[in-house]
């Protein structure tokens, strides 16, 4: 979105939050260097289904009422979204489908009705991987996949990094660690076994803890629970890293995933050991550096080879940075932006 705003004002509009308030308001927020705003509306805790949709409506028609755009493009990361917006006359209506939604735990009932009437009026979808597409390619005619694409210079910093941040750098090495919400998608039993099976490794994890019980978190003194951090301070952390993992479990949440942190760890220079996840199987299990195994016993041993590898060693590192090559965000940026472009020009829409 940073890229599109470069010549258009682009505006987030946020999932909802629950307030004490007895009014529904929205708070805008700014990001240094560049031109796009976040709103991120408050609706009263007590409201009804119809109540919010309702309220949400009005916040977003006082949104657009500010913009300098009389007919936007709406861009939909969730059909949720859909039902409080579908009144707005657009220049063009974009689906970004990065999950299969509707197969997380406690998903809206809705969620399955909402995506079809998404679908019906969308002028091109978008999806994260090749599952997704192949889950979505029959239900429109406009359907393109733009697997995870990586900021190169930006998580890059990690290979040249020397300031391990304080909360990681009292952690023992060899250090593997995991960047991203820890949900139903991850395996908990698989990590307590490894760091049992390993107790000289110690597991570092980065991000919120959604939907699972802190006494169902996997707890030993090898692993550690930092918390979310902010996208500017990652590579500091993955500076501080023997491997990355990725390690999801197998079931409705991971069926159509394609991680965006296997681009992002290899970035950094990072080794990556993840279960056979179906989209990264697809992409990246022909490269060094990459380990894909299922089971506690080859997860623990790709550990141990993942750690072996010299980080420096050019024989792994230049086959990764090719491939990279070929997924930057300037790329997808311009092939996207042409699509949406083209869907904008037509005078009728799908």
């Amino acid at each position: 979105m940073e890229r599109f705003s470069r010549d258009r004002e682009v505006i987030f509009f946020e999932e909802y939050i629950p307030t004490d308030h007895h009014l529904a308001y929205f708070e805008v927020h700014s990001f240094d260097g560049t031109a796009v705003k976040a709103v991120r509306p408050r609706i009263p805790h007590w409201w009804s289904d119809t109540e919010r949709e309702a309220g949400l409506s009005r916040l977003l028609d006082e949104v657009l009422a500010f913009s300098r755009r009389e007919r936007p493009i709406l861009w939909f990361y969730t059909p949720m979204m859909y039902g409080f917006a579908r009144h707005v006359e657009a220049q063009a209506v974009v689906y970004d489908c990065m999950d299969e939604l509707a197969n997380f735990k406690f998903a809206s009932p809705f969620l399955k009705q909402s995506e079809d009437d998404l679908l019906a009026r969308a002028d091109v979808v978008f999806t994260g991987g090749e599952s997704l597409y192949r889950a979505k390619k029959n239900r429109h005619r406009n359907v393109h996949c733009f697997p995870s694409s990586v900021d190169v210079s930006h998580f890059g910093k990690a290979r040249t990094c020397g300031s391990i941040p304080t909360d990681q750098a009292a952690i023992p090495s060899p250090r593997l660690g995991y960047i991203g919400v820890i949900d139903e998608r991850t395996d908990l039993a698989l990590i307590a076994e490894i760091a049992r099976r390993r107790p000289e490794f110690s597991f570092v994890f980065i991000g919120p803890i959604v939907k699972i019980l802190p006494e169902d978190l996997p707890a030993a003194a090898n692993i550690h629970y930092l918390g979310r951090k902010e996208y500017a301070e990652l590579p500091a952390y993955l500076s501080g890293w023997d491997a990355a993992l990725m390690p999801f479990a197998h079931n409705e949440a991971t069926r159509f995933i394609s991680p965006t942190k296997t681009p992002e760890y290899l970035a950094a220079g990072r080794p990556v050991v993840s279960t056979r996840i179906a989209d990264v199987v697809a992409s990246y299990s022909n490269l060094p550096g990459v380990f894909l195994v299922d089971g506690p016993e080859a997860f623990a041993r790709a550990c141990d080879a993942a750690c072996r590898l010299d980080p420096t060693d050019p024989s792994w590192r230049k086959v990764i940075d090719a491939k990279l090559s070929q997924s930057s965000w300037d790329k997808t940026f311009a092939e996207m932006k042409f699509l949406v472009e083209q869907a904008a020009s037509r005078e009728l829409h799908v």
